[in-house]
């Protein structure tokens, strides 16, 4: 064999192992990364008001709201399974309220989310503002972010429990 064969036999045989490396690694890397399910739906909506109370009673009276003190909650089924609940809680809050602090906003969004514990690690490696640790509640887990605008965010790992 000459100088020229072997040449490029070995260029031929090098850019087969390293396609086959880099196809190997990227399975690899793949199967050992499945993408994490974040935000799986709206959990609630909280508004500041000059008077929860007449809100809520406006609502009820108007739009057949089913109000209590705190406002009132949604039910539906899950999509993935019909036979679990959810819930989507809707509000009202005192224009005084500090709860939707360091936000200056007027609002604050609930999302559902799946394994709190787990996109909290991830937010924080993305640089995202945590504003506090994640309480557990007979609800379920929540912790507070603020999003790139100020807005206080709250994500919530629901306890569907029936």
């Amino acid at each position: 064999m000459n100088k020229t064969s072997i040449l490029i036999l070995g260029l031929v045989t090098s850019f087969c192992l390293g396609f086959a490396f880099k196809t190997i690694i990227v399975k690899q890397n793949n199967s050992n990364t499945t993408k994490m399910k974040k935000v799986t739906g709206i959990g609630g909506i909280f508004f500041k008001c000059k008077d929860p109370k007449a809100i809520n009673e406006w609502y009820k009276t108007h739009l057949g709201f089913d109000t209590s003190p705190y406002g009132t909650s949604f039910e539906w089924r899950q999509i993935d399974d019909s036979t679990k609940k959810g819930l989507t809680q809707w509000n009202p809050f005192a224009e005084t309220t500090k709860y939707f602090e360091p936000s200056t906003k007027d609002f604050m969004i609930n999302y559902r989310v799946e394994n709190l514990e787990a996109l909290v690690e991830q937010l924080k490696n993305e640089g995202v503002t945590i504003v506090d640790k994640i309480e557990a509640s007979e609800y379920g887990k929540f912790v507070h972010i603020i999003d790139v605008e100020g807005n206080k965010v709250e994500l919530w790992e629901p306890n569907d429990i029936e």
